[in-house]
């Protein structure tokens, strides 16, 4: 007899985090007021003959503060996730923002005195720290862009009214818009990710209709948009520049991540050098769309034969059967997620947009939020955010501050979750066109971490130049347009409205050149996985233990422990070869 396959949920419960709610967070909130001041009581033994055993003493009460927090932060953020337009969750995560800050800065003073500590107490604390060794070292890092105690207080109590407050009236204007849209000769009236879904439509005309409504929107708020927006880019060149002292905007993030400014460099160059290969495939893809011109209303269209619809729960089970087939472990701990409740996935007003998976503590599974149409994307969404899950989860032997990768590792567990599924779903496959819908699946979520990303980044340096010399917000959309049009060529003409697009954009607002990692965390897998298929399952456990090294490790180190040197041009064109011989592959298809 056939067993029944499981039913999961779609949306989580936050019980996991606080079973009484908002009376278990007051109380965690006391407590944390307790270790604080039992933190600053240190602030007096701290000395550059400090003991190891006192010095453990410290980073062991500083873990408990950061779990704690890290807990009661993340509980305000998923429940505002649900609605971002619900005022008492609003309420709620900007007084824990607060309150967080506050505290932060009565626990500042340790991470100056680390900063300030000559090199040979420091090293000989730093190899009694155990875990926490490159935890201490990313803090020493900052040593040359940190300002006094006070100076950093007064940042730090100043973003959750600036930087954040911005932010987050960006999130809550956006994601108030509402949009409407003619389908079937019916006015419909839709949400951003309803609307988004018609921009894979099979139908043209709904494709730059959706596209139209879009732009049209955020354009009749480009000026508060807009205005926002530079608001945030010279607050980051007042701080970070002005005060901290950073050679450029982008090294900022360079630092953060602990990647040398020359590997990103490197990686843009060859992103820009490569624009040919997808302006080659659009080409292709307008002749298998049965388009006269590709232009970029289309870029998204979808096969005609590729049409397909998903049930929640038969994605959930194509996500899990795919992780099985490479590894029964990462599958356990994907399913884990689901039979937690850790997944919010039903579509409902207010909803935050996109996906996200949040990894708050070692040892607790991990929180997914997808908005899960239907849509086969959707479905590689899905064995995305898991991936995400499943390396925290592999990490969990580490501390609450080494277990989360640096950012340009971030996506590797994720994208290659995505590429498991698609090469499982491949092979399941009988149908030959229905495979080359697939094959051009790949290539369009290629297409959208890869090169779109690293042009966003080359447009936020080309923005934070541009807006410290006075630009305003109609030439920043210029510049937009210009690097837009460079990227796709005259493959895939660009309409004017397409100058707008910038606004709908969280990372650029949220996360200054954030999304270089996805490019490198795309490239990366695209490298890594070939040396899967190269080399069988001798690749699995080194991959494994490359996700359950968490962020105890430099990016460098952790790479190059898998043969990869991210500083060389060669390494990253050899994940545009990879996209070359998908695209003749594809083209061999065409008969």
């Amino acid at each position: 007899m056939s067993r029944t396959p499981p039913s999961y949920g779609d949306q989580w419960t936050l019980s996991d985090l606080f079973p009484q709610g908002e009376q278990d967070v007051g109380r965690s909130l006391r407590k944390l007021e307790e270790l604080a001041a039992q933190f600053e009581s240190f602030r007096e033994t701290l000395s550059p003959d400090l003991s190891t055993a006192s010095f453990r003493n410290v980073l062991d009460l500083s873990e408990q503060i950061a779990t704690i927090s890290t807990t009661i932060g993340a509980h305000a953020y998923l429940w505002y996730s649900e609605n971002t337009k619900d005022a008492k969750a609003r309420s709620h995560k900007a007084t824990v923002e607060q309150r967080l800050a506050a505290l932060q800065n009565r626990l500042l003073f340790f991470d100056l005195w680390w900063q300030g500590l000559d090199e040979t107490n420091a090293h000989r604390l730093r190899e009694a720290a155990g875990d926490l060794r490159y935890h201490l070292d990313t803090i020493r890092r900052f040593s040359p862009h940190t300002l006094s105690e006070r100076e950093e207080q007064v940042i730090n109590l100043k973003n959750t009214t600036g930087r954040t407050a911005l932010t987050t009236l960006y999130e809550i204007v956006t994601n108030g818009f509402s949009f409407t849209l003619t389908v079937k000769g019916k006015r419909r009236t839709l949400n951003r990710e309803q609307l988004s879904a018609f921009v894979r439509s099979p139908h043209a005309r709904h494709r730059e209709a959706a596209y139209r409504e879009l732009y049209r929107v955020f354009e009749t708020q480009r000026d508060l948009l807009g205005e926002t927006y530079k608001m945030l880019v010279n607050d980051w060149k007042t701080e970070q520049l002005d005060l901290r002292k950073f050679a450029a905007p982008l090294s900022v993030r360079n630092l953060q991540n602990d990647v040398p400014d020359g590997a990103v460099t490197a990686l843009l160059s060859v992103c820009t050098k490569n624009a040919l290969v997808f302006q080659h495939y659009f080409k292709l893809k307008a002749r298998l769309c049965g388009l006269p011109r590709m232009t970029r209303y289309h870029i998204y269209a979808p096969v005609r034969t590729a049409e397909k619809r998903f049930r929640y729960q038969d994605a959930v089970r194509l996500v899990l059967e795919a992780y099985r087939s490479f590894s029964p472990h990462l599958a356990d701990l994907a399913e884990q997620v689901f039979k937690e409740r850790h997944v919010h996935a039903r579509t409902q007003p207010g909803k935050m947009g996109g996906a996200y998976c949040y990894s708050i503590v070692p040892g607790m599974t991990p929180y997914v939020l997808l908005n899960f149409t239907g849509e086969a994307r959707e479905v590689a969404t899905m064995a995305h955010e898991l991936g995400h899950a499943v390396h925290g989860m592999m990490a969990a032997k580490h501390s609450v501050f080494t277990f989360h990768s640096t950012l340009p590792l971030a996506e590797t567990a994720s994208v290659f979750g995505e590429r498991i599924l698609s090469d499982s779903l491949l092979q399941q496959e009988r149908n030959q066109q229905v495979k080359q819908g697939l094959l051009m699946a790949q290539l369009d979520d290629a297409y959208a971490t890869i090169m779109r990303q690293a042009y966003f980044v080359q447009f936020e340096r080309s923005a934070h130049d541009l807006i410290a010399q006075g630009a305003t917000v109609q030439e920043v959309a210029a510049e937009y347009l210009r690097l837009l049009r460079e990227q796709l060529g005259t493959a895939v003409p660009v309409p004017k409205e397409f100058q707008w697009e910038w606004l709908t954009i969280p990372h650029i607002y949220a996360s200054p050149f954030y999304c270089y990692a996805y490019s490198f965390g795309n490239l990366l897998v695209l490298a890594l996985y070939r040396m899967y298929k190269e080399e069988g399952q001798a690749f699995i456990p080194r991959y494994l233990n490359l996700l359950a090294t968490g962020g105890s490790q430099s990016p460098d180190q952790i790479l190059r422990s898998v043969g990869v040197d991210m500083s060389s041009e060669a390494f990253w064109q050899s994940g545009f070869d990879t996209l070359k011989e998908m695209v003749t592959d594809l083209e061999k298809t065409i008969s």
